[in-house]
């Protein structure tokens, strides 16, 4: 089955930027929908951003005007930019493919079937 390595997370001061990667390997099928989730320790697991096939977006609240997902067919990689960062930004950060087949957008984890293990973004004031 497909299976998601994040990597580009790391320390940074408030008010920085990072730019998190997902490559996607062992295709079974080709994913219609991805997101990017994240987790705060004691928090439950958050959906920040979606995309479909067709270049479609959604964005939480909290992160819409901050954070960009962006996809690139050709690489089997989706990224996430993240501009403005605040220290409550601070968490592990998570891609997940859908494995429905549908292109409806959704920020909800259950959609979700395949995850990555995870990148790290710590923000500091």
């Amino acid at each position: 089955q497909v299976q998601l390595v994040e990597s580009g997370g790391g320390s940074v001061q408030s008010g920085g930027s990072l730019r998190l990667s997902c490559a996607a390997s062992r295709y079974t099928y080709i994913p219609k929908l991805m997101g990017w989730f994240r987790q705060a320790p004691g928090k439950e697991r958050e959906g920040i951003a979606a995309i479909n096939s067709y270049d479609s977006t959604q964005y939480a609240d909290s992160v819409k005007g901050r954070f960009t997902i962006s996809q690139d067919n050709a690489q089997n990689t989706v990224y996430l930019q993240l501009n403005s960062l605040k220290p409550e930004d601070t968490a592990m950060y998570y891609c997940a493919a859908a494995r429905l087949m549908s292109n409806t957008l959704s920020l909800q984890p259950s959609t979700y079937t395949i995850w990555g293990q995870g990148t790290q973004v710590t923000v500091s004031s």
